[in-house]
């Protein structure tokens, strides 16, 4: 990398931060901070990350933090810190004011270890539940790592091992950093594995040459402790930075109970029961052992196409049950490619050898047939101004290449702006966000980017559904802005904690309540909400707020959010709608697709009622039809409907009432309860 290269970048970042300076954000650092923390995200290097400043004195010493992230599956705690100047071109950064920014962040936490959280006013905001979380849970954790955020060069710098008797770890994305993985692109080769300082020594191997040039293969048994480690440090990236998108930790429940049983009760066996795992590498480094043998000593550009959920279950283990990994063997086969295509060879590999785990094209994220058609309609599809159109960045960093590639001459870089500006960009992680948002699925939103878009890709992988059309792309294209509209209003409304998680729950909260039946025309003509459904956002986010508080109870907020039932219990207690609703909500397509006209009008009252039938169960709804009908109560029209309203709460209601159906059907209720057929209190 040149530096003119970095000098671009950085140019680039301080444009977007300049973009994103509002009176809620008036502040660079802070913009810096949220902005880097979302591109890392997306690029895989964290997961469920919040920028959150907080500074303060502990004595005569000062703390500080820019973000958080609390790991619990790994028990570990990231804290972020952000060194911001906003110059050009990028100066080096002293030491000193490395080590300045690494001890205030850890001041920080001994600082909540030590009972911060009673002293921070007010109780509820994202400060002091992040203060009682370390507070509650510094015994239990693994290791604590600080994560510098710098626009800067930072050069050599040796951080202490420890902190408070746990394992310290220091990582720096400084600007170089950041072009490697944000700007040029980062590669597999950012993925290098000493086996030699991990083990203590080099990993005997059998290998078996290439007959036909394409590869290599080396086949070996690695303790399970290393290759928990290796997880530790690299995360999901190991698994689906390339073409595989690892679909979560989660996976079968009997396979991940035999596996835990085996480690905890025959570790030595592991090796025996276990098929092991298939990795590929760009390189790596072999040599003779003295008993003329070869032992491997490191792995360049790793990347486990099979094996996944043995990976992830042993870290697990380790990691959260306390479990010794010190007699468990894995055996693996290393796959150096040679002459092949070594994306194609990837995909084949993890195709074949996951068949026996019925593996789908689904399992795939960036080359993946849906997202490949994505991709295809936001390039086909036009705004009805005929002069715009979105950007989906189905491969990290595409925006940039094309922003690049029509910098060539300056009136292809403005059209590129003028149809495609970066308030249009959309990422794979943004499509799973409002996509799960509208499939009333808020909880798993909260998960974080990463861990919504796994779960996002499993379902998909689970429920197939139709291919993409220009009219499924202009509905996603309504939730964006309607998603991206309620961020920007709870944003500026300025909750002490939660906004993202206020946010989410105000558009599956806004979806459900109306059963969906949002004019997704509208939507996509404005590309932008009204006045009218702005201020409504505003007024239900303030009561979810509550809500979700009263909710939570004595639970850590931040972890209640991302429960299922967590929703089970808002979803219940969601506020009214009343009249005069927005021009969004009044005006909505019956059946919601958007070739059909808007042309059916809605008051408060529908919607109150359409959330009535959703309220009462399949069984119910069968009794009423069936009772009511036999006994003459209702017309057989009526109990028709009933029928279908059943079939819609047996399907969870993915299918919602429309206005014409709720109100007969809880007439129809009301008179079989009358006439002592049903009993809907009990």
């Amino acid at each position: 990398m040149s530096n003119e290269e970095i000098v671009d970048f950085s140019k680039e970042i301080i444009a977007e931060i300049e973009e994103g300076l509002t009176d809620e954000l008036p502040f660079s650092q802070e913009v810096f901070t949220r902005l880097i923390l979302e591109r890392l995200e997306e690029a895989g290097h964290l997961e469920g990350a919040f920028s959150l400043y907080q500074e303060g004195r502990v004595k005569n010493a000062v703390y500080r933090i820019d973000g958080y992230a609390y790991d619990e599956d790994r028990s570990r705690l990231d804290l972020f810190t952000t060194i911001y100047s906003g110059d050009l071109p990028a100066n080096k950064i002293p030491s000193a004011d490395v080590a300045k920014a690494l001890n205030r962040a850890l001041r920080f936490a001994s600082a909540c270890v030590d009972g911060l959280a009673s002293q921070l006013e007010p109780a509820n905001t994202d400060a002091s539940d992040l203060a009682r979380l370390i507070e509650t849970e510094s015994n239990k954790l693994s290791a604590i790592r600080i994560l510098l955020l710098a626009d800067g060069i930072v050069g050599n710098f040796t951080p202490p091992d420890e902190w408070r008797g746990k394992p310290l770890e220091f990582e720096v994305y400084d600007i170089v950093r950041l072009f490697r993985i944000l700007g040029k692109g980062e590669t597999r080769a950012d993925i290098a594995v000493d086996l030699v300082s991990l083990i203590g020594n080099s990993l005997p191997c059998l290998h078996v040459p290439a007959q036909n040039d394409e590869y290599d293969a080396y086949l070996a048994v690695l303790p399970g402790k290393v290759l928990s480690q290796v997880y530790d440090r690299y995360g999901a990236r190991l698994l689906e930075l390339n073409v595989r998108a690892f679909l979560g930790l989660q996976g079968r429940k009997s396979v991940n109970a035999e596996l835990r049983k085996t480690i905890a009760e025959q570790p030595s066996m592991f090796l025996a029961f276990n098929n092991g795992i298939v990795a590929t590498v760009d390189d790596l480094v072999v040599a003779k052992n003295i008993a003329g043998g070869l032992d491997i000593h490191s792995l360049q550009g790793l990347q486990i196409v099979n094996g996944g959920q043995t990976t992830a279950s042993l870290h697990r283990a380790r990691r959260k049950d306390s479990l010794s990994l010190d007699h468990v063997s894995v055996p693996v086969k290393i796959i150096k490619v040679g002459g092949a295509d070594l994306s194609e060879m990837v995909a084949s590999i993890s195709r074949a050898a996951n068949r026996q785990n019925t593996v789908q094209l689904a399992d795939f994220s960036a080359n993946d047939p849906f997202h490949q058609q994505i991709e295809t309609l936001a390039n086909t599809t036009w705004l009805d101004d005929g002069k715009g159109r979105w950007f989906y960045e189905r491969a990290r960093g595409s925006y940039l290449a094309a922003e690049q590639s029509a910098a060539y001459r300056k009136s292809d870089q403005n059209n590129f702006r003028q149809q495609t500006p970066k308030h249009r960009r959309l990422s794979k992680l943004d499509v799973a966000r409002y996509l799960s948002a509208l499939l009333g699925l808020p909880d798993k939103v909260c998960l974080g980017g990463q861990k919504n878009f796994q779960s996002f890709m499993q379902r998909l992988k689970d429920e197939p559904s139709p291919a993409p059309d220009q009219v499924w792309f202009k509905r996603l294209i309504a939730i964006a802005i309607l998603y991206r509209a309620a961020e920007k209003k709870i944003r500026g409304l300025k909750f002490p904690a939660y906004g993202a998680q206020i946010t989410a729950y105000v558009v599956s909260g806004l979806l459900r309540r109306t059963g969906g039946r949002v004019d997704y025309d509208r939507l996509w003509s404005k590309q932008n909400i009204s006045p009218e459904l702005e201020n409504l956002i505003a007024d239900w986010s303030v009561n979810l707020n509550e809500i979700m508080r009263r909710s939570a109870g004595q639970k850590n907020p931040s972890e209640w959010f991302k429960k299922a039932d967590c929703w089970k219990d808002i979803q219940d207690q969601l506020p009214t709608l009343e009249d005069p609703l927005p021009p969004e909500l009044s005006y909505a397509n019956i059946d919601g697709n958007l070739t059909v006209p808007a042309t059916a009008t809605h008051s408060a009252a529908d919607y109150e009622r359409i959330a009535r039938c959703m309220q009462i169960p399949s069984a119910i709804w069968m009794e009423v039809a069936e009772r009511g009908q036999k006994t003459g109560t209702i017309h057989w029209r009526v109990a028709g409907i009933c029928r279908t309203l059943a079939s819609y709460a047996a399907g969870d209601w993915e299918k919602k009432p429309s206005a014409k159906q709720a109100k007969p059907a809880l007439d129809a209720v009301l008179a079989a309860e009358r006439a002592g057929l049903v009993n809907t209190q009990g």
